[in-house]
């Protein structure tokens, strides 16, 4: 395989415990999230090497067979190659990837890109942190909740990184553990503005709003909202749970697009022809512009 002219290499690494029962599907979410920073920078999955921690004495091999099958399908699909991994004897099972893409050097979207007038555009709906949390703790109806987070969690964003490449945005992200207010926070902070979401265009997982009322926010998600606490600014209008659910620590989330307005038609139109969201959730302003450096309103 011969490095492709023109091109620069990037590299991620993810991986963690699983968020759903079946080991065949919890193999490829986990591989969807970590392809997923490729994606971001507008960058494509060339290479992945396998992360694997497994109780090989206590629990059956087919269960390891199967996260690395599901592991493997996912990369497949993304069209990058399988070159290899390293397994460790652990007590607790852990998976996931350590990704090289190839991007244009000359177009990368970063987390310090935003400009005042960018609309932020979100491509997956939030709540898998409260869904997996349900899903842990055998709340009724959990299997159908953990369809829903398969069918989100394991879709790749290949499609919302075409538009970042396509269109050469310059500042992009993808939402996982921090939240979306998190990682939104963490792109107006290193692009120097002030950003504003709207909790209501936001989209969510269905039950996830009746979920987090009942208290099934995950440690991580409140943790999130209590470090961002001195940077954030939620107008009384806001309504609570939403607001809570913008900080839920997600697994495998969309990406967030910071799109100039002249763009703004043009990549909607593109996500919504691949099946992603292309929901209009925030927008970039001048630092100073509003009541703290994440506004939710």
């Amino acid at each position: 395989m011969s490095f492709p002219p023109g091109k620069a290499l990037v590299q991620t690494l993810d991986f963690f415990t699983p968020i759903v029962n079946d080991p065949y599907r919890f193999g490829q979410i986990a591989a969807a999230n970590s392809l997923s920073d490729v994606y971001a920078m507008g960058g494509v999955p060339w290479t992945a090497m396998n992360i694997v921690c497994f109780p090989a004495k206590t629990m059956p091999l087919s269960i390891l067979r199967d996260i690395l099958k599901g592991g493997l399908d996912k990369i497949r699909e993304a069209g990058a190659v399988l070159a290899g991994g390293h397994s460790v004897e652990d007590d607790e099972i852990k998976y996931g990837l350590s990704v090289t893409g190839l991007i244009d050097p000359a177009h990368i979207a970063t987390n310090h890109g935003l400009v005042p007038g960018d609309v932020l555009l979100l491509t997956k709906p939030l709540g898998t942190g409260v869904l997996a949390t349900a899903v842990k703790g055998n709340w009724a109806g959990s299997e159908r909740m953990e369809d829903l987070l398969y069918r989100w969690a394991a879709r790749l964003n290949d499609h919302a990184g075409r538009v970042v490449r396509e269109l050469k945005l310059k500042a992009a992200t993808d939402v996982t553990g921090f939240g979306l207010g998190g990682h939104v926070l963490e792109m107006a902070r290193a692009s120097h503005v002030s950003v504003e979401i709207t909790a209501a265009a936001v989209p969510m997982l269905d039950q996830a709003l009746e979920l987090a009322g009942l208290g099934l926010l995950p440690a991580g998600s409140h943790a999130n909202r209590a470090f961002c606490a001195d940077a954030v600014h939620v107008a009384e209008t806001a309504d609570p749970l939403q607001t809570d659910l913008i900080f839920d620590a997600q697994t495998s989330g969309g990406l967030v697009l910071a799109v100039p307005e002249g763009k703004l038609k043009e990549a909607v139109e593109m996500l919504q022809a691949s099946g992603d969201l292309s929901a209009i959730v925030g927008r970039v302003l001048a630092e100073d512009a509003l009541p703290a450096r994440l506004t939710v309103v």
